[in-house]
């Protein structure tokens, strides 16, 4: 008849990623589409690869003045990309 355990969809995703091992990639994925959203449309421009390797999220800036700038506001962007995500995915920001 009727279950007494009802579970939301949300509830039921989450608990088959975290169970498939696809939680973390895909939060890893969603960080990573959210550069552009956290450091806006000009830094976006400047931008080239990123990716992210041992919790370090690594990112190719091709004007050197910008890079600089950045890289003095690294703990800043670290925590505001977390957010964005809502979860600790990335311990640093490496600029190159």
């Amino acid at each position: 008849m009727f279950r007494q355990k009802v579970k939301n969809l949300d509830e039921i995703l989450n608990q088959v990623l975290r169970e498939e091992g696809l939680e973390t990639p895909l939060r890893q994925r969603r960080l990573i589409a959210s550069w552009e959203t956290v450091t806006g449309s000009v830094v976006a421009r400047y931008t080239g690869e990123k990716f992210i390797k041992n919790q370090t999220l690594f990112v190719k800036i091709t004007n050197s003045a910008l890079k600089q700038d950045l890289s003095m506001m690294r703990s800043q962007l670290v925590k505001r990309l977390n957010e964005q995500v809502g979860a600790m995915i990335i311990s640093d920001v490496r600029l190159y």
